[in-house]
């Protein structure tokens, strides 16, 4: 429901404005969503003791040189008692600048260490394959084998050496 919400916002954010302010917008929501870590300023934001002004004063203090749009945008958000979706709204903001600029961030979630030219390789290889600018980070874990994860692009790729075992003795054994 929250999610449906955010979009909502974000549809009305977008509309009217050209790639850059809505990149300015997210990196400023961005920094602001921050704050939503900290106990102490969700308990600021959910109270109902702080009147809605001051809970958007608040929040857009966390901005240096906080653009106009931000501010009202943030005002906005206050006086519908709706600060605590600024998350919500940052994830979705997110993935519509990707689409903009066409530019999308991946995981790749290996057991082993790869080399920074390997990653690269993939990188460029999915970039020709989706025609998109993609940026690959990633992240050595327990998984056995090799699996990449594009997010915004909705892609999951895996190798899985205990798949593939049993696959293969699958097979073996419909041979026999």
């Amino acid at each position: 429901m929250i999610d449906l919400v955010a979009k909502r916002y974000v549809k009305a954010l977008l509309e009217g404005r050209d790639s850059t302010s809505i990149t300015a917008i997210y990196k400023e929501l961005n920094e602001i969503s921050t704050a939503y870590t900290d106990e102490k300023f969700l308990a600021i934001i959910t109270s109902s003791e702080v009147k809605a002004a001051q809970k958007a004063a608040l929040v857009i203090s966390f901005v240096n040189d906080c653009s106009d749009a931000t501010k009202n945008f943030v005002k906005v958000l206050g006086s519908n008692k709706r600060l605590d979706i600024i998350p919500h709204i940052v994830k979705e903001l997110e993935s519509q600048v990707a689409i903009i600029s066409n530019s999308y961030a991946g995981i790749v979630y290996t057991n082993k260490e790869l080399s920074a030219q390997y990653v690269t390789s993939i990188e460029e290889k999915f970039s020709k394959k989706f025609d998109v600018n993609l940026t690959l980070t990633q992240d050595v874990c327990d998984y056995d084998g090799i699996k990449v994860d594009i997010d915004g692009l909705g892609v999951e790729i895996s190798f899985s050496k205990s798949r593939l075992k049993s696959q293969l003795i699958d097979h073996i054994l419909k041979a026999v």
